[in-house]
């Protein structure tokens, strides 16, 4: 008999929070786990094997990305998503959702988050203009590489998905921000799921006519903002369908990411894995996991590095402060990192001064080194029964003291 897609190992007394393991075409992920993002089919800076070799178990590479640039026959051609970066493991891909809509709206990598701001339907950057429209069928969107029109629709992004060949992917969804009015999250929640109904379908039929390749997960997405109603309501919604799993999708407010992802924890069912999408700060991977959330993925770890900040037991800080210019010490005494074993502060900051590349390079993979076994600890915790103890431990020093 085939082992299940997903089952949970340990449970979090109290709490619903646990580990598992996610089975794939391509190997195992022991959840909870941190997904390092390779947006363009690499993470920025660093190789595959390098990846690998830091104890990343897979990568998310974006679908809107990777239609614009190659183009997914290219990627398809190559043998997928995995042979095409020489990356062996698992691999997801998001639905490009987020992209097409937080990019339409000019607001780039991040949402308009500003919940003391006037709410409205229509939201866009200052200084920007809309570079995508939602109907109910789909978005039309121009590229932000060079102005020319798209348009997804959930087959065309499902389709796209498809053709990548990641062993997890997501439904297509319209993403909102949290200054939409209650009545246009309302209309979006309800346009999602019918999407989910359709991403579904085109899904069921792809992988009928794809019996000559291994078989893709499809995750659903449940939005509905900061709504306690509407994000049970669409978690209730997706949880009827039949997805392989869940992606936890849209804006959330720092201080209430526990609470909203608690609510659809709490309405899905216990034997499918749930992917938090866009969260790396220590104390919201504690809480997340706490609240039921299997997987994670987000940029910040790398893209942070790049621009000179990096992680320690003690905070985060930057490399390229004064005071680390004669420090010959590493990153973080305590990480064990090939970049900490190898590289001081002081080497580190003179790479940033004098703009060479390998400075991002040797960031990068501290930083997803420190989150990847951040999150690693917190499994092993839960496993051994000291989930609380590393949380208080960990997030006292993150955060009460200085960074040195």
């Amino acid at each position: 008999m085939a082992e299940p897609f997903f089952s949970v190992a340990a449970e979090l007394p109290g709490r619903p929070g646990r580990t598992g393991v996610i089975r794939t075409p391509h190997g195992q992920i022991r959840t909870p786990a941190f997904i390092p993002v390779g947006t363009q089919a690499t993470v920025k800076a660093v190789l595959p094997e390098t990846v690998a070799a830091l104890g990343a178990q897979a990568l998310l590479a974006n679908a809107y990305h990777l239609y614009l640039q190659p183009g997914p026959d290219i990627v398809e051609d190559a043998g997928g998503l995995g042979a095409f970066m020489n990356w062996p493991g698992p691999t997801f891909t998001d639905s490009g959702g987020f992209q097409v809509l937080s990019l339409g709206a000019g607001f780039r990598k991040v949402l308009a988050m500003d919940t003391e701001r006037i709410q409205a339907d229509d939201i866009i950057a200052e200084g920007k203009e809309r570079l995508a429209d939602v109907d109910d069928d789909g978005v039309t969107f121009r590229s932000h590489l060079d102005g020319t029109t798209h348009r997804f629709t959930p087959e065309v992004s499902i389709g796209i998905q498809n053709k990548l060949g990641a062993d997890i992917i997501f439904a297509f969804d319209e993403l909102t921000t949290l200054v939409n009015t209650r009545g246009y999250q309302e209309r979006s929640v309800q346009r999602t799921h019918e999407w989910a109904l359709r991403c579904l379908a085109e899904h069921q039929r792809l992988q009928a006519q794809r019996t000559d390749r291994p078989r893709q997960a499809l995750f659903g997405v449940v939005q509905g903002a900061q709504y306690e109603d509407l994000r049970r309501q669409a978690a209730r919604g997706l949880a009827a369908l039949d997805f392989d799993g869940f992606g936890v999708g849209g804006a959330l407010e720092k201080q209430n990411l526990a609470t909203i992802v608690g609510w659809v924890t709490s309405e899905l069912p216990a034997d499918k894995p749930r992917h938090l999408l866009g969260i790396s700060e220590p104390d919201d991977l504690f809480a997340a996991v706490a609240a039921g959330a299997d997987t994670f993925d987000c940029v910040s770890p790398s893209r942070v590095a790049r621009n000179a900040a990096v992680y320690s037991a003690t905070g985060r800080f930057n490399i390229t402060n004064s005071r680390f210019r004669r420090d010959f010490t590493p990153i973080d005494d305590e990480c064990d990192c090939y970049t900490c074993g190898h590289y001081t502060r002081a080497y580190l900051h003179h790479l940033f001064k004098a703009k060479e590349m390998l400075s991002a390079t040797l960031c990068t993979i501290h930083n997803e080194r420190f989150v990847v076994r951040l999150v690693d600890r917190i499994r092993d915790a839960i496993e051994a029964g000291e989930f609380d103890e590393l949380r208080d431990h960990t997030l006292g020093r993150y955060y009460s003291t200085s960074a040195q």
